[in-house]
């Protein structure tokens, strides 16, 4: 096991959602933003180190019927699909390193709150780049710590981002349509500053 799996293993493996700065009871923003899309409802949806993120479950609520969870970590999935229960069946389930995956298929949306800001290094962040140019056909919404953020999250460094550092990595294959800060509230009653980024893919 390498060491960045190792450590998001024992992180889910040891600690529970309050435990952990990022858990949001209801992602609210990616919900909003989301949903003004109106995309079909079986449009294609992943989200990217949705790990125990409840993302999944409000979209399956809203009828939303292709849904993708990614994370590195299996005991983040398996504490999600344990959480769904019967409807965990309906969620396709991928256990993978975003460095290295690879896309079988193509999604309408893609979502990360969770992964980006610790990529650090240039070659992970040009591979990131490349994945979503090739796997996404339509938007592109990113949730990282803003400029205002912490330097770094359960141990690790992070790269801080605002709307224009974002767009500056992904103009080349989409557009900017939408960017809004945001103070989210940890479960130790802290703020933490991040920055969402909306992008439409540009005609090729």
């Amino acid at each position: 096991m390498d060491q960045r799996k190792s450590h998001w293993e024992n992180i889910y493996t040891h600690k529970n959602p309050k435990e952990v700065s990022w858990t949001q009871d209801k992602p609210i923003l990616s919900l909003s933003w989301i949903e003004s899309l109106a995309l079909p409802k079986d449009a294609p949806i992943i989200d990217i180190g949705g790990g125990e993120s409840h993302l999944v479950d409000y979209l399956f609520a809203l009828g939303y019927t292709d849904l993708s969870v990614l994370d590195i970590s299996k005991a983040a999935l398996q504490k999600s699909q344990a959480r769904l229960g019967k409807n965990a069946a309906n969620v396709k389930w991928i256990e993978a390193d975003i460095t290295t995956f690879q896309a079988e298929r193509t999604y309408a949306l893609w979502h990360d709150r969770a992964v980006f800001h610790f990529l650090t290094q240039k070659r992970d962040i040009e591979s990131y780049t490349r994945l979503v140019s090739s796997a996404v056909n339509q938007y592109l919404l990113m949730s990282t710590f803003s400029k205002e953020g912490p330097l770094k999250c359960s141990g690790l460094p992070i790269m801080q981002y605002d709307a224009y550092g974002l767009t500056a990595i992904f103009s080349s294959d989409f557009k900017l349509l939408l960017q809004q800060k945001e103070a989210h509230t940890t479960p130790f009653d802290t703020t933490q500053a991040f920055i969402y980024a909306m992008f439409q893919k540009r005609e090729s």
